[in-house]
């Protein structure tokens, strides 16, 4: 299998109302998703005191939802090539609601984290094939802005989501949260179930089953492979890993309002707004590499600037700068992600999920040992000078006459 990147990759031919289809149903899902990804982090004290358990143990339900999502995604994705992007992507959002009732009739903590397990697994199979169904339709010189779209969904139900579940939480408790995310992946799954039907998203031939370990190893010879999905593990330890203890850390500072947690999480996904708008002009001025630099110098200033325990207005501001700078990377990242593999995009992406979600689970788990051991400052600027790093080491390496 030749994984090298190429600007002319076969697409899907499909009519132009039937692209704007898909990619319309694919934000629906990702929206979907990504509230559910995200609503649980602003009520960790509310679950915590109802269970009688510690806040640190709850914000452990953030790795609960993302271990198992690293670890199911080589085998969604080489799913998804063979048997369809479409049908797993309905398949995931069925499981997904179904998890999110199981969660919201949760009696114990026991419960809860297996409904948060089984949301994390299917939830694999939504988001990274929704960038390989954009991948699949459109071609690699105007990819970023089809992705765009995508991420924009992402970032919409990140600015929603947290403020949502945290006004939510205030006014009738934290099962309805639960409630509302089963309610939202249903109208997905219906939406898709119907407008998916007859659509054929990739000009490549499914894979067999039997090839999927080959694959694999095609895709981690790229020479570009090992910095996408590093790349994409230490971002998210080092940001993403935060945010289930946003709330406990505003709570400490006086704000014990869940709502007022959920909008500074929001903040991040704003960032992601504004990444959208801008990111065109953006790679105009500065190209893929002042881009990266950028991103990574946004996330890692930002990333120090919560060690100044500033007001949660201003805390807002900054979440929003750490959303900038986050997809300002991420989204180049991923551009060179889905070519790894230009025939099984699908497992190339499922693969970039896994390294991402591996670090959205190590997260939770490091800072947890680090703010109680080390304190937020000693612990938030060496991650925020990690952050910096990165893009610096993604500038020099991603290019697309690597191969």
């Amino acid at each position: 299998m030749d994984a090298r990147p190429q600007t002319h990759v076969a697409v899907a031919t499909v009519a132009k109302p039937a692209v704007e289809r898909l990619l319309g149903l694919s934000m629906l899902a990702v929206f979907a998703t990504t509230l559910c990804m995200r609503a649980v982090d602003p009520v960790v004290p509310q679950i915590a005191a109802h269970f009688v358990v510690d806040p640190h143990t709850v914000a452990l339900l953030a790795t609960a939802f993302s271990l198992p999502y690293a670890i199911t995604q080589p085998v969604l994705g080489g799913l998804a090539d063979a048997f369809g992007k479409t049908r797993l992507m309905t398949l995931s959002l069925g499981a997904l609601m179904l998890s999110a009732v199981l969660g919201a009739a949760a009696p114990d903590m026991t419960t809860l984290f297996a409904s948060r397990i089984i949301s994390g697994i299917m939830a694999g199979g939504v988001f990274p094939i929704a960038v390989a169904i954009a991948a699949d339709l459109v071609s690699f010189e105007r990819r970023q802005v089809a992705v765009g779209r995508i991420l924009s969904a992402a970032m919409i139900g990140n600015v929603l989501g947290s403020p949502l579940a945290g006004i939510a939480a205030d006014l009738i408790g934290w099962r309805g949260v639960f409630v509302g995310m089963g309610a939202l992946a249903g109208t997905a799954v219906v939406a898709t179930g119907f407008g998916f039907r007859g659509l054929r998203t990739s000009a490549a031939e499914p894979i067999e089953i039997a090839s999927m370990p080959a694959t694999y190893r095609a895709i981690f010879r790229h020479p570009l492979a090992k910095i996408c999905f590093g790349s994409v593990m230490i971002e998210a330890i080092c940001l993403h890993g935060l945010f289930p203890y946003v709330a406990q850390l505003l709570a400490a500072a006086g704000e014990p309002r869940a709502a007022i947690a959920g909008l500074v999480i929001a903040g991040f996904g704003v960032g992601g707004i504004i990444y959208v708008a801008m990111i065109a002009l953006l790679l105009r001025l500065l190209h893929e590499r002042g881009v990266m630099l950028t991103g990574g110098t946004l996330m890692g200033l930002g990333l120090m600037v919560v060690a100044l325990r500033l007001p949660w207005p201003l805390q807002f501001l900054n979440f929003v700068v750490l959303g900038v700078g986050f997809y300002l990377l991420h989204g180049v990242i991923q551009i060179y992600a889905s070519e790894l593999a230009p025939q099984a995009r699908g497992s190339a992406m499922a693969m970039h999920s896994t390294f991402f979600f591996f670090g959205n689970a190590l997260g939770p788990v490091i800072y947890g040992l680090a703010l109680s051991t080390l304190g937020l400052a000693a612990t938030v600027i060496p991650f925020g000078a990690i952050l910096i790093g990165v893009g610096i080491v993604c500038a020099r390496t991603l290019r697309r006459d690597v191969g």
